[in-house]
């Protein structure tokens, strides 16, 4: 037997599809300035990439401040309680249609390796690129700054780091939005805010 639980507010969809747009016009743009193929040319590429960065991080400060506003914050805070049962599950158990082992509710959204992944991409790899993301759009100021020794290719090298590992989650996060009770729900769910569960 199922039920319908309003799980994601209008501000949460809203804040997830405009990140998710962001970062997919981000890595388009990067592809672009890096010359993997020519969409808008390098110098667009690189105005429309400052852009979208400086509108990301804006949503983001915005978020933070709903997020700590509403308590929501809550939701992220990680835990171990069931991570080896949700090792599991994704690894063997959802291929044998094995009941989920996490119960979702309204006061508890993501499971425990979801919040561990978002927490490592909040403290790792969004740090990550915004500190890389900032000095390479600073370069100028670097001298002025105390950075003159800081090498360009050390840190080019780390953003783009960042960002594979940031296309390495989104990727996985795609892949996870299809292990519902049918491979829409979970989108469904973050299109109109109510998640079915069992």
């Amino acid at each position: 037997m199922s039920e319908r639980i309003y799980v994601f507010k209008r501000f949460e969809r809203f804040w997830h599809w405009s990140q998710a747009a962001l970062i997919i016009f981000l890595m388009l743009t990067a592809f672009d300035i890096h010359g993997t193929y020519t969409i808008f040319g390098f110098e667009k590429a690189v105005a429309y990439h400052t852009t979208a960065a400086w509108t990301l991080i804006g949503l983001w400060v915005f978020a933070i401040f709903w997020h700590f506003t509403t308590g929501e914050w809550k939701q992220y805070i990680p835990t171990t309680e069931k991570v080896v049962a949700m090792m599991k599950y994704y690894l063997v158990g959802i291929f044998k249609d094995a009941p989920h082992p996490f119960k979702l509710t309204t006061l508890r959204k993501h499971n425990p390796l979801q919040r561990l992944a978002y927490l490592f991409i909040l403290l790792c790899v969004g740090p990550l690129l915004w500190v890389t993301g900032g000095l390479y759009l600073f370069y100028d100021k670097w001298a002025a700054w105390g950075l003159g020794g800081l090498s360009l290719e050390w840190v080019a090298l780390g953003h783009t780091i960042g960002a594979f590992m940031m296309l390495a989650f989104l990727i996985a996060h795609v892949y996870l939005t299809t292990a519902g009770h049918t491979p829409l729900a979970h989108i469904k769910a973050m299109i109109t805010g109510w998640e079915e569960v069992d």
